[in-house]
């Protein structure tokens, strides 16, 4: 029965599937690691979110049986973490699990003594013994032996690893080299020789989309013009939208292929890998019109606003990799349920458009939906997967998990922003509007952030720095989308925020995850490497860099020197560990491509604003409107009554233009 712990709190749907497990769990807090000093026993730390397949395979075997819950009630103090909506706890303890064991993942499996030191961490584990991994029941009958003999051992152990977590915390060198041309030209070339140039994308299986990778490496072809770039970006691009990783019928992607073709994704479908993938398949069909991209950026949109659209107008985090605990079962198909939904004709033309046949591309004989080659009918393809997709709207669907965590609608409202005003959807920026509002009125509060919210309840997890910098981000999209300037003194206010409690004062362009008021962990994260979203770092520099051409000059100078240094800071990664900095290489680019500002005086005619939106490179800054409405605009008034276009490339702005033609030739110089 529901409530049997203390999770039926929770403002996590992760959390919650757990409230009824007999295991004791309890939430993070101070008072719970002291429950654990009053016991004198050690923590068992679980970590892992909603969309998790072995996450939720591990419960079935282990937190819902009986006997191993007794276990872990007599000798540990129980604590279940969603690491969405506490990343800190979950940046901390996987370091100690990559420290120890080499590798991590999710669940995530961490021992603590009561002052929360980790002495011994893994990922899974089994109910019984299997290939040299012990059973969960042996291990902790293993540890609670360790802690009760031998515990001078255990704080040996997590000494160690503290030490190790402290030491790798720090800031990032300066590298000697400057961020310029050349040192771009040198991370794309090291990035390029890691394509796989048969089959997209960079590296081996598993295959995770390299959304903010892709963005930076469309930056870079924009400023140098380079048709090996281009190329490369076109193939990944491609290869995902054709895949089986991308939804073929009901659009979005899932958030890895298991193969190195793109074929079988892990079905879970993460708000985060959408929004990115938006914001890059809308710059692509802005920039090369690619028809591929201009209908993967459409289907990605209809299906965030869809499937992921709360009824605040807020986006839920994910739809699970599972239905009713098998991977897969919505969206596999087999020749013969074709053929039986579409009737033979349709059905036999299906199998072969979608690369489906009796061999199987999953499980069982079933495949995932392929696009090898675009229909040679496209009315009949609509036809065909409208059909296919009320069918498959009536099998049984995969939980989503409602929790709405502000840095990744922070994602999804820069992306709405951007595509929609770049391909003239002015719905899309009405949702991202719409979205912005409540996360304003809901998760901010004089600057301050909140991590993540679950219907009416906003929990009581701080924000970390990715919140306040895709928050940032998103509310500057939204002023060069609309030009209310409300959506400028928002992104300032958090900006400012930020800078007084994320900067460190002694590191100028280095940033901590955590606030500097926040809980005290056994170290503070910092990880400037962006991984599977931008990090905090990257992104706070974009919105520091793009809000510091629109602000009065005492906050520009601040916000000027603040992404300067950041920017200095980044070429350490994109000197040693490219792949590992694309959205580091985005912000790069942008700011030697300029950085590149566009303010347009006008009386209303909007041509070209049109012009400018179509036009300007990816992370450049295009504002219309009146004079008082930014700095930007101060001195650089219509022309004649018409409206005039200012260039601006770095402090050098160009004679103002009045015609399209004659800003087009401007933005291409």
């Amino acid at each position: 029965m529901l409530g049997t712990n203390a999770l039926a709190g929770a403002t996590s749907p992760y959390l919650l599937q757990h409230a009824d497990n007999p295991v004791h769990w309890q939430q993070w807090t101070p008072e719970v690691l002291e429950s654990a000093r009053d016991r004198d026993v050690p923590i068992l730390l679980s970590i892992g979110y909603s969309a998790c397949h072995w996450c939720h395979v591990m419960a079935h075997e282990s937190f819902e049986d009986e006997a191993t819950a007794a276990l872990m009630n007599a000798g540990f103090v129980c604590i279940k973490v969603d690491r969405e909506e506490r990343p800190d706890l979950d940046a901390v303890y996987m370091n100690a699990t990559v420290a120890m064991t080499g590798q991590g993942g999710w669940p995530m499996t961490c021992f603590l003594t009561p002052d929360g030191e980790p002495f011994y961490c893994g990922t899974y584990f089994p109910p019984r013994p299997r290939a040299g991994t012990p059973s969960f029941p042996q291990l902790l009958e293993a540890i609670s032996d360790t802690w009760t003999l031998r515990r001078s051992e255990v704080f040996d152990a997590s000494a160690v690893i503290v030490d190790a977590l402290r030491s790798n915390s720090g800031q990032l060198p300066v590298s000697a080299r400057p961020v310029d041309a050349e040192l771009l030209g040198d991370a794309v070339a090291a990035v390029l020789r890691d394509e796989d140039v048969d089959r997209g994308g960079f590296g081996g299986a598993p295959k995770f989309p390299p959304s903010a990778l892709l963005e930076g490496l469309l930056r870079h072809y924009e400023r140098t013009g380079s048709a090996e770039v281009l190329a490369a970006v076109h193939r990944t691009a491609a290869a995902m939208a054709r895949g089986g990783i991308h939804d073929q019928i009901g659009g979005g992607f899932a958030r890895y292929s298991v193969d190195d073709e793109w074929v079988v994704p892990h079905f879970e479908k993460m708000l985060y890998d959408n929004a990115l993938l938006l914001r890059f398949y809308g710059h692509l069909a802005r920039v090369t019109g690619d028809p591929l991209a201009i209908r993967v950026a459409d289907a990605t949109a209809s299906f965030m606003l869809r499937e992921l659209r709360t009824e605040t107008g807020c986006f839920a985090s994910a739809l699970d990799a599972d239905t009713e605990g098998v991977e897969g079962l919505t969206y596999a198909w087999s020749p013969e349920q074709l053929v039986e939904v579409l009737g033979f004709e349709d059905g036999v033309w299906a199998t072969g458009l979608f690369a489906v046949d009796s061999a199987g591309t999953f499980e069982s004989g079933m495949s995932v939906l392929q696009l090898p080659e675009d229909p040679d009918d496209a009315r009949r393809f609509e036809r065909v997967c409208a059909e296919l997709k009320a069918v498959r709207d009536r099998r049984s669907q995969p939980g989503r998990d409602d929790k709405v965590v502000t840095a990744w609608n922070g994602l999804a409202i820069t992306a709405l922003a951007e595509a929609g005003a770049g391909l003239g959807r002015s719905e899309w920026v009405d949702a991202a509007v719409e979205c912005a509002e409540q996360i304003f009125a809901t998760h901010e509060e004089n600057g301050r952030v909140r991590r993540a919210s679950l219907g009416s309840h906003v929990g009581e997890a701080i924000g970390v720095l990715e919140d306040y910098a895709c928050l940032a981000v998103g509310s500057l999209s939204l002023f060069q989308a609309t030009g209310e300037t409300v959506w400028l003194g928002r992104a300032q206010r958090i900006l400012d925020s930020a800078a007084d409690h994320f900067a460190d004062p002694d590191h100028p362009g280095s940033w901590f995850d955590t606030a500097d008021d926040a809980e005290m962990l056994v170290s503070r994260p910092r990880d400037p490497l962006d991984n599977a979203t931008p990090s905090g770092a990257s992104t706070i520099t974009e919105a520091l860099h793009t809000a510091e051409g629109l602000v009065p000059v005492q906050s520009a100078v601040r916000y000027g020197e603040l992404a300067s240094a950041g920017l200095a800071r980044s070429a350490a990664i994109l000197e040693r560990a490219p792949r590992s900095g694309g959205h580091w290489l985005a912000v790069a680019e942008a700011s030697l491509h300029g950085p590149l500002q566009v303010a347009i005086a006008t009386s209303g005619d909007g041509s070209l604003l049109a012009v400018a939106r179509a036009h300007a490179p990816g992370g450049a800054t295009v504002v219309a409107g009146a004079v008082d409405s930014s700095p930007l605009f101060e001195g650089r008034p219509t022309v004649d009554g018409r409206d005039a276009a200012y260039v601006c490339r770095g402090s050098v702005c160009h004679t103002p233009v009045t015609t399209e033609r004659d800003l087009i030739e401007e933005l291409r110089r």
